[in-house]
């Protein structure tokens, strides 16, 4: 499996002809969605979510397929024709022979008085495959082993060492970082300095991805 970076907390990834998009916000890659065959969405904020792109995108190509909680299928109303699909923790599916399932149901506290939004992780792969989990905006531990970690470095809802703890707790092989366009050239090298020492203590190679930039998941 073949993983781009297209900013911020969107990702490509592809096997096998199939492309999967997940999370392109309005800090994402224009072009992000091209040549998609399916979305997956964590939830409704638009640094992951950006409703007119998407729904653009569905009109140019009727093949296109999403998966989200209701809150972003609610804001999609009217593509029709079965394209929305509105999932939950538990569920699992298949999208072109490449196994996904859902983890998560909230998104991290920002503060007690800021209301939380539904938040659904989705791990992308299977046991004959490498593991990539995208946990949105939150820290959800999947129920089963995770080769890639997609970490979000930097958030209104989070701190480092909370980061730190989280990838510890999963221990996956690899941690790549995402959520990150919020912070300068400088206060991603002191995360990417501090991420690195703290996780190989569990084995875990920390790595940032550019943005447009792709790498190979094993």
């Amino acid at each position: 499996m073949r993983l781009t970076r297209r900013g911020h907390a969107c990702v490509r990834l592809e096997q096998d002809g199939v492309v999967i998009v997940i999370d392109p916000g309005n800090y994402s890659d224009p072009h992000a969605l091209d040549g998609a065959h399916a979305v997956l969405v964590t939830h409704e904020h638009v640094d992951h979510f950006a409703e007119p792109v998407l729904r653009a995108a569905a009109e140019a190509d009727p093949g296109l397929r999403i998966w989200a909680d209701r809150a972003v299928a609610d804001q999609l109303a009217g593509l029709g024709g079965g394209r929305v699909t509105v999932v939950g923790d538990g569920d699992a599916f298949d999208i072109e022979g490449i196994g996904v399932e859902v983890h998560g149901e909230l998104h991290a506290v920002v503060h007690p008085d800021l209301p939380r939004v539904t938040n659904v992780g989705f791990l992308v792969g299977d046991t004959d495959t490498a593991t990539v989990f995208h946990p949105g905006d939150a820290f959800t531990v999947p129920t089963r082993p995770v080769d890639t970690l997609l970490l979000p470095v930097h958030g209104p809802w989070s701190k480092t060492g909370e980061v730190i703890d989280y990838a510890r707790e999963i221990r996956p092989r690899s941690a790549l970082s995402i959520h990150d366009g919020g912070l300068s050239e400088s206060g991603n090298a002191l995360a990417d300095n501090m991420l690195q020492m703290c996780l190989r203590d569990v084995g875990a190679d920390y790595q940032r991805v550019a943005a447009g930039a792709g790498i190979e998941l094993t």
